[in-house]
């Protein structure tokens, strides 16, 4: 377009013909025009050379000048003068290069291979001896003017070069050039002397080895150990020296192991694992656990083994020093070769060294104090302090050693915001095992009245518990109960204490008060251990019979009528005083019977309440209990009154207050709620159910009031068939349908 915008596509459907990037780089390929190339000319005499390689000359005259910095074009120049047969001016050109940039690697190689190429080998070596001269830094020339020598079989002459190279002091490749050269020429003491003077230059530990190697190749095992030996006075014995030094020591070590010098072998590795922190000693570590695999005893490969480990574990622990499950690991680990030490029967200073390493494993290991005042972080240190004094009562038997690391690390927890009441307890009962019963009950009376726990109050009256110490038992179960009143377990454990001690008195009361409490954690279970105990215990059927008048005025929970009823029904034990009359202590104990009628008046009452307060579901549950007492004890009409009393299953619509539509809810529906709320439909009901009943008598008939299902629960249950569901549903309203005609007439 003229304005410059881009045309505008109107058809955007794909075409008909699609074409592929290839075939457009193809197409692309195929169109391209021939280049030019020159045409060939033939010449036929000397006049027409002559013009020839003056026209040429001019070119490459030209082209020079134009770019006298370009070697390309000097090394075309004199490289096709070359091809001329023209020697003496390549070399003029090749010359004037030099003149242009005698530094350039490339122009030397260029003009020493056209040397090559024209046989002129003096020449070619005069040029060599320059370029080294001027460039002795290039490695290339030297190895193309050794290449020549060697080539020419001038042995003498390479070996010259070679020596005037090497007062360069090239890299390692130059040296290992020489040498194998003079290994071509089965020159091995000459080579000997080029390691020597080698090692004198670059004394790295991996010329040692390759030096030593050498040595052991050609048969010469005593020169190759003392190579050795001279690279491990070279280096010396210091830590860092040491370091450097770990290959020589492991290539020294498999020479040794080659030789089977096994004895030998192991002296080295630890001469140098002794002398070397494990972890900077992996790798030869490594080597030497292997070496005793093959080749070691049991109890050695053993040690190796964990010694292996004991690198892991440090380079773990030296990442993240707070990793406490790596120091647990560290432990066990020292902890488990102390004891195969001992298995073993090994010396009294090997087992000193093994424990001096457990404990330095553990001191390391707690110096790593968690950071803040949060328990959490706590957690597992503290079980690193208790294992630290557990092995030190057990294993080494230094009772002081492990009094003193309990009270140090009862000084540095923090008691004020957390403690430990396994700490504690284990510390007090480390003093008992040692017989200072006074120290265990300061300690654990200075825990209580520095920082109180209810596991604290638990482990001291445990172990009065266990030294049979009952008043200081009631003691400090005195001072639990004045620490939190409100721990119903506490109320029961301390009556047990009592009951057990048959002064049922004492149970009593402390039962007493401590229902009286204003507020309980889990008042239920104190009641039920109050009841438990006068019925079992007292046999008291009058003072259960008002604790449970009391419960129910308290709570009112439905599970507390159905217990007050199957109390009044059942037998309990003979009052204790008339026990205590028995003279026949073997005899099967006598019981007193309950009274049936009491359980149905109460399970009226029970009902009755639950009623006024609106409770469907606790109604149910109140009389499936009813129904099971009754089919138990009570006679067909007594039974007969209570499924009268049963639910149903109702539906019920309301709208949805969220939703604003009508659903429908399943509802339980009574028979008294029903009687009080609509009296005519319910007298209508009653009688179709007693003409359901008669139907029923009569055979294929059936017993169940069509659209109504006893409830055994609040809610239907979600197995049941729909298609049921739909019927019962239908029959429901064919019922409602026909209660609605009823009433109308």
């Amino acid at each position: 377009m003229q304005d410059g915008r881009a045309p505008r596509i109107r058809n955007r459907a794909p075409a008909a013909i699609q074409i592929t990037a290839e075939q457009l780089l193809r197409e692309a390929q195929e169109r391209q025009e021939s280049t030019f190339r020159a045409p060939k000319q033939r010449v036929e005499d000397f006049e027409e050379l002559h013009e020839y390689r003056g026209r040429k000359r001019k070119e490459f005259e030209e082209r020079v000048r134009r770019t006298r910095g370009s070697i390309k074009e000097w090394t075309q120049y004199a490289n096709w003068e070359a091809s001329q047969n023209e020697f003496d001016r390549s070399r003029s050109i090749f010359e004037r290069a030099l003149d242009v940039d005698p530094r350039s690697v490339q122009l030397w190689l260029s003009y020493t291979e056209m040397e090559l190429k024209s046989r002129n080998v003096q020449h070619a070596r005069n040029l060599f001896d320059r370029a080294v001269t001027l460039l002795p830094r290039v490695d290339q020339l030297w190895y193309k003017y050794v290449y020549l020598e060697e080539l020419l079989q001038n042995v003498p002459g390479a070996r010259q070069v070679f020596e005037r190279w090497m007062q360069w002091e090239p890299d390692d490749k130059a040296w290992q050039a020489y040498i194998k050269m003079e290994e071509r020429y089965d020159e091995s003491d000459r080579a000997s002397v080029i390691y020597e003077r080698w090692i004198a230059v670059r004394p790295d530990p991996r010329v040692w080895v390759k030096w030593a190697k050498f040595e052991e190749e050609r048969g010469k095992l005593d020169k190759a150990r003392e190579v050795f030996q001279t690279a491990l006075q070279f280096f010396g014995d210091e830590e860092e020296q040491v370091e450097k030094a770990q290959a020589v020591f492991n290539a020294f070590a498999k020479m040794e192991t080659r030789l089977k010098e096994y004895e030998r072998a192991r002296v080295i590795y630890k001469f140098a694992l002794s002398r070397l922190p494990r972890s900077k000693s992996a790798n030869l570590y490594a080597a030497y656990t292997k070496f005793e695999k093959q080749h070691g005893t049991r109890s050695i490969v053993e040690s190796t083994v964990l010694g292996k480990r004991r690198i892991q574990y440090e380079d773990e622990v030296s990442q993240d020093g707070r990793n406490y499950d790596v120091w647990f690991d560290y432990v066990r680990l020292e902890e488990g070769g102390l004891r195969t030490l001992r298995e073993e029967g090994g010396t009294k200073e090997e087992e000193d060294a093994a424990t001096e390493r457990v404990r330095d494993v553990y001191e390391r290991a707690v110096a790593h104090v968690p950071p803040g005042q949060e328990k959490r972080h706590w957690r597992r240190y503290i079980f690193l302090w208790l294992e630290y004094a557990l092995f030190e009562e057990i294993e080494t038997k230094d009772y002081d050693r492990a009094r003193q690391v309990y009270r140090t690390v009862l000084n540095l927890v923090p008691h004020k915001q957390f403690t430990f009441a396994k700490l504690w307890i284990m510390a007090a009962r480390f003093e008992i095992r040692q017989l200072n019963l006074t120290a265990a009950r300061k300690m654990l009376g200075t825990a209580i009245g520095m920082c109180p726990k209810e596991s604290l109050f638990k482990g001291y009256i445990q172990l009065e518990m266990d030294l049979r110490e009952f008043d200081r038992v009631r003691t400090l179960y005195e001072k639990y109960l004045e620490y939190d009143p409100t721990n119903s377990a506490a109320w029961i454990k301390y009556a047990e204490l009592e009951t057990a001690l048959e002064d049922f008195t004492r149970a009593e009361a402390i039962f007493e008060l401590g229902v009286s409490q204003a507020s309980l954690s889990m008042p239920e279970i104190l009641w039920k251990a109050y009841i438990d105990f006068e019925v079992d215990e007292q046999g008291d059927r009058e003072k259960t019979r008002s604790l449970y008048e009391r419960l129910v005025v308290l709570s009112g929970h439905h599970k507390v009528w159905i217990s007050y009823a199957e109390f009044e029904g059942s037998s309990i034990p003979l009052p204790r005083a008339m026990r205590e009359e028995e003279e026949d202590e073997d005899a099967e104990p006598r019981v007193v019977a309950g009274n049936p009628e009491l359980s149905r008046q109460v399970f009226e009452r029970g009902y009755k309440d639950l009623k006024v307060k609106g409770l469907k579901a606790e109604r149910a549950a109140l009389l499936e209990s009813w129904k099971a007492f009754e089919q138990e004890h009570g006679s067909e009409s007594d039974l007969a009154k209570v499924e009268g009393m049963m639910p149903i299953i109702g539906r019920k619509q309301h709208v949805d207050k969220e939703t604003g539509q009508v659903v429908e809810d399943w509802e339980l529906v009574f028979a008294d709620d029903e009687r009080e709320a609509n009296p005519r439909s319910f007298k209508f009901l009653q009688m179709a159910h007693a003409w359901k009943q008669s139907q029923a008598k009569k055979p294929g008939g059936s017993g169940i009031l069509s659209g109504f299902t006893p409830a055994t629960s609040s809610v239907p249950e979600s197995g049941q068939n729909d298609d049921v569901r739909m019927e019962d549903r239908r029959e429901q309203d064919d019922s409602h349908s026909d209660v609605a005609s009823s009433d109308g007439e």
